[in-house]
């Protein structure tokens, strides 16, 4: 397995100026998981697995989703009850979501069980989870390459200590700006990002920061990176999942040390891959992104930002 994906599958309900949506596909590891698997067929990898679970109400049309996209869901669990509900909106700037209502439902009680053949994946990618779960992950799975850990304000809040354990135990942390600043207690973001590096040991740090694009730490180098100018924003969420799937991808396709060009060239991949997702309600234009599409939206980028498009 190239790419192993643990986090949530839900039914998201979203309003934002520009419309609204009602029990929607998303959820970390299917926003990563989509994201992953576009650029698996780019890059020509193998496979794509799916841990998490979901309840008895799930529907089959997003199973089949699922499945067209070929990621394998043997890891995901079905049980009684109702899948993970969660009911947000976007107002202004839509920068941050404004959370109405959170229903973990059959979440409450995830306890991940990692499939034998995905034990041992090229990436293992722990989506926004309590951190004791992400520890529980990186106790069955032993990656090839890399491991990598998302996070949110939550589990810095009410499991600072376990987060930062489990920090300690991947090689590449992705957390956005607020993050940093919360865990590092710094308002300037590169002096809280290279603070947050510097307590948990983490090789590599990515801070994600919205429409001011990537700021990253990999040891002693630093890279910042801007995003893709978009003129048309109806619903963010899931836009930090879809970078964190195409980051992974892109990162399960190298072989050996990572280079600080090889990061450069999976950051832009994972910035543009972003991109799309704003564009739409939920994940309907991840399961639809041609790559000549995406090929063009990341030629203008490449010339935005100076990226060398014959090397990525």
């Amino acid at each position: 397995m190239d790419v192993l994906i643990v986090g949530s599958l839900a039914y998201d309900s979203i309003a934002s100026p520009l419309g609204a949506v009602e029990n929607a596909l998303g959820g970390s590891a299917t926003y990563a998981g989509l994201s992953c698997a576009f650029h698996r067929d780019r890059l020509g990898l193998d496979s794509v697995g799916l841990v998490g679970v979901v309840g008895s109400d799930f529907r089959q049309k997003d199973r089949e989703i699922l499945e067209n996209a070929h990621l394998d869901t043997k890891g995901i669990e079905t049980v009684e009850g109702e899948t993970f509900r969660w009911v947000g909106s976007y107002e202004g700037s839509m920068a941050q979501a404004i959370t109405h209502e959170t229903h973990l439902n059959v979440f409450e009680h995830f306890e991940p069980k990692v499939p034998e053949h995905g034990r041992n994946p090229t990436v293992t990618f722990c989506a926004n989870l309590h951190p004791a779960i992400q520890l529980s992950v990186l106790d069955q799975s032993k990656p090839i390459r890399f491991s990598i850990l998302d996070s949110m304000n939550l589990w810095i809040d009410i499991a600072h200590d376990t987060l930062l354990e489990a920090m300690k135990r991947v090689d590449i942390v992705v957390i956005n700006d607020g993050e940093a600043s919360m865990l590092a207690g710094m308002d300037n973001v590169v002096a809280a990002a290279k603070a947050v590096q510097e307590m948990a040991s983490i090789p590599t740090l990515i801070v994600k920061r919205g429409e001011h694009g990537v700021i990253a730490l990999h040891g002693e180098e630093t890279i910042a990176m801007p995003s893709y100018p978009c003129s048309k924003v109806i619903d963010p969420t899931g836009c930090g999942d879809t970078f964190a799937g195409a980051l992974a991808a892109c990162l399960s396709s190298g072989r050996g040390e990572m280079t600080v060009e090889e990061l450069r060239i999976a950051l832009s991949h994972a910035t543009v891959t972003a991109s799309f997702t704003l564009e739409e309600f939920g994940t309907t234009i991840l399961e639809k992104i041609s790559q000549d599409e995406y090929q063009q939206r990341y030629n203008s980028f490449c010339n935005i930002s100076g990226i060398s498009i014959e090397s990525s």
